[in-house]
């Protein structure tokens, strides 16, 4: 008999049930779109024209299309992972780091992600929590690598923890 770990009612999962090796493969899955590009590009008052200007991009660009912003790609990642680890355990993120885009994402692109438990540990200053290192990267359609980052985020215990 399997015994499932203690999830949050929102699913997230408690600092107790991370386990450094483990691989999680997120169920969820987003097709891009310029209105993405465009939308967190203007909220951000970012006017890169690599991200809003079909016309600058077919004429001015290697790519000839605009790529994905970047901070869009980045936040979409982690969002996707927060569903099935951190919804609802989450005390804070403590930081980003080693964040690579090492292939370009275009609108009609379909992200998936997966994210790897590189450790953890008690938190020294607080015995109801811990922080957890996590690998997160993302594919597109042909399961090239188009975004990675190892993320530190602080976790709430269990009941008994």
């Amino acid at each position: 008999m399997t015994i499932l770990p203690q999830t949050h009612p929102r699913g997230g999962l408690y600092f107790e049930d991370f386990e450094p090796g483990a691989h999680f493969a997120h169920r969820l899955t987003r097709t891009l779109t310029q209105m993405d590009n465009v939308l967190f590009s203007n909220m951000t008052l970012n006017p890169q024209p690599l991200h809003i200007d079909v016309h600058f991009c077919a004429t001015e660009t290697e790519w000839g299309q605009p790529l994905m912003n970047s901070l869009f790609t980045l936040g979409l990642m982690i969002g996707i992972a927060v569903n099935d680890l951190s919804n609802g355990t989450t005390i804070a993120n403590l930081g980003m780091k080693e964040v690579r885009f090492p292939h370009p994402l275009f609108e009609g692109d379909t992200l998936h992600c997966t994210t790897d438990v590189v450790s953890k540990r008690e938190s020294q200053s607080r015995p109801n929590a811990g922080i957890v290192d996590l690998h997160h990267r993302a594919f597109n359609q042909k399961n090239d690598l188009v975004a990675e980052c190892l993320r530190q985020v602080f976790i709430k215990k269990g009941i008994s923890g």
